[in-house]
């Protein structure tokens, strides 16, 4: 759970991906209200240690992550709380089922999952996995 993670602004991190260029904060929460302010965290996963997942609008928002979709194998990517920093290598990225939640059980080691719509397919995401570096 995210309790006690809550930064003044509300926010419970950081997520950054230089590749790509994207720097958004994360909320609580997989909704609507969360995406428009950023990134949402899925609140039935970690919210920093085993797999914390995350969500974010493909298009059309403010925020949007849909370029996730060219990220590469290797690929870094930072998340910061009030626990510290940790960096994320990219593991994997693929197209999945709109009802396929597997990637987002809990896992032994720290990982981040990242999901967003796939544009013109309402049936698909598009998940991004990453290991913590070591």
């Amino acid at each position: 759970s995210a309790d006690g993670m809550e930064r003044s602004d509300g926010s419970i991190g950081t997520l950054k991906i230089p590749s790509l260029g994207i720097n958004m904060k994360v909320w609580e929460g997989e909704t609507n209200s969360s995406m428009s302010k950023g990134l949402g965290h899925y609140s039935s996963t970690s919210a920093w240690d085993g797999n914390v997942g995350v969500c974010g609008h493909n298009r059309g928002a403010r925020y949007v992550i849909g370029d996730i979709k060219d990220l590469e194998i290797g690929d870094k990517i930072t998340y910061t709380t009030v626990y510290g920093t940790r960096t994320y290598v990219v593991s994997l990225v693929e197209t999945i089922s709109s009802s396929d939640w597997s990637y987002l059980q809990a896992t032994a080691d720290n990982r981040i999952t990242i999901t967003t719509c796939l544009a013109n397919h309402p049936e698909k995401r598009i998940c991004v996995q990453a290991v913590e570096a070591a």
